[in-house]
Order: structure tokens, then sequence, then C-alpha cells
């Protein structure tokens, strides 16, 4: 079984020293670090430890080896929507369970509604569920491995046009996206 504890730990930017001492009762970073590589058995208890630490469900920190990791497909930049240069797995929030293939979005320059830090959850949807997707803010991939994100302003049969966010952007106008993903959630830390 494969857990999923550092790829938690380093999202929320937490050291191993960070998890070992959040856990009750505290233990050693080179216990946290056995238990991420596996070289020590996640027993049940220790998963709940370490889920209560990291404060997440226990669920979240093992995954299935067929299981599809969610990844950060886009970050947003001062430039807009880019992808990535290295993958990285993306923690899903409970409440977004449910139906179709989910991709998020890393914010890490603000702009309009946005601000440095979100994490922006969007679900996939085929080119004949475009229409729902109008006046929503969407993520929609482009040719040469690039993205855009802005809001759905206008649509025909093969062109999307998205507003991004912020003052002053032009529109950008996607012509056959393989697909779009609708925004559903925005996660803000505190």
């Amino acid at each position: 079984m494969i857990n999923r504890i550092r790829d938690i730990r380093r999202q929320k930017g937490w050291t191993l020293a960070d998890v070992a001492e959040r856990c009750s009762p505290p233990t050693t970073a080179q216990t946290i670090g056995r238990l991420e590589t596996g070289m020590r058995q996640l027993s049940l208890t220790w998963m709940n430890r370490i889920a209560k630490a990291l404060e997440v469900d226990p669920e979240l920190l093992v995954r299935g080896e067929e299981e599809q990791a969610l990844r950060y497909v886009a970050r947003f930049t001062e430039h807009g929507a880019e992808a990535l240069t290295e993958p990285r797995d993306a923690i899903l929030p409970t409440a977004l369970a449910g139906d179709g293939v989910l991709v998020a979005m890393a914010v890490e320059a603000s702009a309009g509604e946005y601000r440095t830090g979100d994490q922006v959850w969007c679900r996939q949807v085929g080119p004949d569920d475009y229409v729902r997707l109008l006046n929503r803010d969407v993520l929609a991939p482009r040719p040469g491995g690039r993205f855009a994100f802005g809001r759905m302003i206008d649509r025909d049969d093969t062109r999307v046009a998205l507003l991004p966010p912020g003052q002053g952007t032009r529109q950008v106008v996607i012509d056959n996206p393989a697909w779009l993903a609708g925004a559903e959630m925005l996660v803000r830390k505190l």
C-alpha cells in the first residue's frame, strides 16, 4: 500500500519534525520519515495519529497502487495560467467527492478575486456540457502544454472565449479545446 503522508506534509509546508511534534503523543522526525517511505509499517493507530497531526481524514493518507493521484495541472502567475514544470500531487477536499475528473490549479500571483496561496479545484467536462460553464471561471488546455484560466464569456461551435481575472486583461479565444474544467471550489488558508 502506498501512503500520501509526504505529499500532504509537503503541501502544508511542514517538516518531518513539525508532524512529529503535532502527533499525540509526540514522536520523532525519524519515525515519521520511516512511515512516509514505507520503511516502517503504517498501522491503523499510526495512521490515525498522523492524520490528526496533519489535520486530514485518515483515508486521505492511503491510496491504492492503481489509483490515479489527483494532480495540480497548472499554476496562476502574474502572466496568467501556466503549466507546471514538475507534476505535483493535490489533496482532494472531501466536499468535492463525486463524478468527473478533478484538476487543481495553484494560484501564485493575486489577480481579481484570487489570492496568492489559493487552490482552485475544477471539474472537467466534455464539449456537450460547455454551455453549463458560461459565466463561470474555467481552466482550459491550450496548444503546446499551456493553459488559460478565466471567466467563460462566449462559446460557439468550436471556440470558447475566456476573460482572465484582473483589471485590463484581454480575452483569450481557444479553438476546439480538448476539455474545459469549471471551477467548483476555492481553497484559501485563513
